[in-house]
């Protein structure tokens, strides 16, 4: 598995931080990120011609020999060498939007979503042409496509481009460690994906990835998304292009809530990573949406219309993994701890894991993943229904580097089997509870605890001697209990004031 670090993103971020002169961050970013994108496919192209040029009978001309191999075919005066040879004429920024205008003529996937502005006046060409000349490593090549190099730069960009913008950077990037263990949870073999904030289109790609590594190909899933933010549509449209997976995307960039471009959608998996939290979603003015069948959400956080958007989606035997915020398990405004009850009595909850901390590059906020299905007897497996599975991942995972963590292939495969298992999957074994890591909870036991989700509230702690436990953990894992028990006690008070209220006792 790639590590969390490339080990060359700062020194690419002072590259691209030398282009920033008196532009703004929002402006610059897509010059950095286009010309990262013309050196990729370039790459691609430039490693393709020199194998041609070394086969019998083989020409490195020959457009056809691309388009095979599902890479872009780049035009002579759009080629990286023609770029950095013209680096340091003042025409350069002519050089690379008529480069850009080539490669989307001869390539009809990538039609309208370069960028071509690089001629502007206001653009610094000294500068360009430096930021041209630092570009000298490799993002487009074999090695560096099967790592994803382009994918993981750009949300890294993305991240210190919103710091620099003065926002949170919650949202961009879902770790590799984390898509792939969605993804090998869910095991998208055939049929419809859908992402509902795709982002730069890494759930698509694992979701490929794992149909070619279980035999099958490319073509057996179909690939529906959506995203909001303009540029980051734009890369996943490129994303999904440089790989040759065909997609939907809606033709446009768009807001899942307020304007849904694949209304009549119903999925078989659906992988997710909404933004954390986010209170300006405008969730005032969808209070009679037809989504929200189990409860209006909150206005002020979009967490449980991401889930009902979700569920909304689903085919009758679907399955959708999503990342959220650790506090989704087990808040208790009334609106989504209704929400959550109608959700857990409904049997829509499968499965529930907490990760550890450190997994994302911008964010040091505590995720789980939700896995959520309509269908809990579905042909060949256990019938679990009445049951939610719950996985305590916390203690997983190794440290990539000083500040990020990463879930192992070992982790992503215990955890998955354990799923599996219990989902009456014979090639993963048999599943057991395991103190202090799983536990299959019947819904009574889950409405017992008032229907917080909390993985720690019911696989327990492992047996282990006393005060092993480290002080930070400890101090963690009561601070959350007791957070658990003010909610619950919430809970029961108002219900009081309820039955009391109803007699006509005020107080």
């Amino acid at each position: 598995m790639a590590t969390a670090n490339l080990g060359f993103e700062e020194k690419l971020w002072s590259m691209a931080d030398k282009l920033r002169g008196s532009m703004d961050s929002a402006e610059y970013k897509h010059v950095v990120l286009g010309l990262l994108f013309l050196k990729y496919v370039s790459d691609a192209f430039e490693e393709k011609y020199e194998a041609l040029k070394n086969e019998p009978y083989a020409d490195p001309e020959d457009r056809d020999e691309y388009v095979a191999a599902n890479i872009f075919w780049v035009p002579k005066d759009a080629r990286w060498s023609h770029i950095k040879n013209n680096a340091k004429k003042p025409e350069i920024g002519q050089i690379i939007d008529q480069a850009m205008v080539d490669i989307e003529k001869e390539n009809a996937s990538l039609k309208g979503v370069l960028p071509k502005d690089y001629a502007r006046p206001a653009l610094d060409k000294t500068r360009l042409g430096e930021v041209i000349d630092l570009f000298s490593f490799k993002v487009g090549d074999e090695d560096s496509r099967s790592k994803d190099v382009l994918g993981r730069v750009y949300e890294y960009f993305l991240s210190k481009f919103a710091s620099a913008e003065g926002k949170n950077g919650g949202e961009f990037y879902t770790p590799n460690s984390v898509v792939r263990l969605l993804v090998e949870m869910i095991e998208p073999f055939k049929g419809r994906v859908y992402d509902p904030c795709c982002g730069s289109g890494g759930m698509f790609v694992q979701s490929e990835k794992f149909v070619e590594e279980h035999q099958g190909k490319l073509g057996d899933i179909a690939v529906y998304g959506q995203e909001s933010n303009p540029t980051t549509w734009k890369l996943c449209k490129m994303n999904l292009a440089i790989r040759g997976i065909d997609s939907n995307l809606g033709e446009h960039h768009a807001d899942t809530f307020h304007n849904d471009l694949h209304k009549n959608l119903k999925a078989d998996y659906i992988l997710a990573n909404p933004p954390f939290n986010i209170s300006d979603w405008g969730g005032d003015r969808l209070t009679d949406d037809a989504r929200w069948s189990y409860g209006i959400p909150p206005a002020g956080n979009a967490n449980y219309a991401w889930i009902q958007h979700m569920v909304n989606k689903l085919a009758p035997s679907g399955v959708a993994g999503f990342v959220l915020a650790n506090g989704s398990m087990s808040t208790s405004t009334t609106a989504e701890w209704d929400i959550r009850s109608k959700l857990v009595n409904a049997d829509l909850v499968d499965c529930i894991v907490t990760l550890p901390g450190q997994l994302f590059y911008s964010t040091q906020i505590p995720v789980c993943l939700w896995f959520m299905t309509k269908n809990k007897a579905p042909r060949g497996l256990r019938d679990h229904r009445g049951e939610i599975l719950f996985i305590d991942a916390r203690k997983m995972g190794r440290m990539a580097d000083r500040t990020h963590r990463e879930l192992t292939l070992g982790d992503v495969k215990k955890i998955a089997d354990t799923y599996h298992a219990w989902r009456g999957q014979t090639e993963a074994g048999v599943y057991e509870d395991v103190k202090g890591f799983c536990k299959a909870a019947k819904l009574a036991e889950v409405q017992e605890h008032e229907y917080i989700l909390t993985p720690g509230r019911y696989v327990g702690i492992e047996d282990v001697e006393e005060d092993s436990e480290p002080f930070e953990d400890k101090m963690a894992r009561l601070t959350s209990e007791l957070a658990e028990r003010f909610a619950k006690s919430r809970h029961l008070e108002d219900e009081i004031r309820k039955q009391l209220g109803g007699i006509g006792f005020e107080f």
